[in-house]
């Protein structure tokens, strides 16, 4: 998995990536709310570790424009504080799970190893939308002006791209989120891409796959003359 880590506490911040990291966590991390901001603007991750209390812009905030952006991705939040209250504003503003300072590394470590094991049944959404196209996970049917039928593969990989519009998502990523464990290369990467851009032709949608082969990939609309 993906994770950022959002920490203003110089030690804690360096402590936690370095945990993360030797679990074979890739780990961006950050040291205020502003920095996670953009940070989430440009990449995709799979879980964003989030404290309250940070400079130039805190933890509630930062997560409140986050799911402004319709933003889904998996957030935890740290507190100091003990009081409920601060725990169900964390909540209500979009957070999805908190952890209490100070914690151990073993139950974050936990948390994270639980959220990896269920992360294919995180998003309960079954229909994804950007611009006019429409994904329907139950029937893998991709459809905007006209509708296709996809493949397992080909609906894996239209789904972390709606789940990520906008995003520089390296060839690595793709592979990682999709295939997973199957005995495949990444050159499979831009063969299911191919497949892609042919079907969103093909169905007349407003939006499209850029990038070349090995490199990174966008979803995004397309530009009109």
């Amino acid at each position: 998995m993906k994770i950022l880590l959002a920490e203003d506490e110089a030690q804690l911040n360096r402590v936690l990536t370095v945990a993360m990291q030797k679990s074979g966590y890739d780990v961006d991390s950050v040291f205020n709310g502003q920095e996670a901001v953009d940070a989430v603007k440009k990449h995709p991750y799979d879980v964003i570790i989030m404290d309250i209390m940070m400079p130039v812009k805190n933890g509630l905030d930062a997560v409140k424009e986050i799911r402004s952006t319709g933003d889904k991705t998996y957030i935890m939040m740290l507190t100091a504080k003990s009081e409920i209250d601060d725990k169900v504003t964390g909540l209500d503003v979009g957070a999805d799970d908190y952890l209490t300072k100070p914690f151990s590394l073993k139950e974050l470590l936990a948390r994270l190893r639980s959220k990896e094991r269920r992360s294919e049944d995180y998003n309960s959404t079954q229909e994804l939308n950007y611009d006019n196209l429409k994904l329907d996970l139950n029937s893998q049917e991709l459809s905007s002006n006209n509708s296709i039928s996809l493949s397992k593969q080909e609906t894996g990989l239209m789904r972390y791209f709606l789940l990520n519009p906008g995003k520089a998502i390296s060839t690595e990523e793709l592979f990682n989120h999709v295939w997973k464990n199957e005995d495949e290369s990444e050159d499979v990467v831009w063969v299911y891409i191919s497949f892609l851009r042919s079907k969103l032709a093909s169905i007349g949608a407003n939006v499209q796959i850029s990038g070349e082969k090995g490199g990174e990939f966008c979803l995004e609309r397309l530009e009109r003359a």
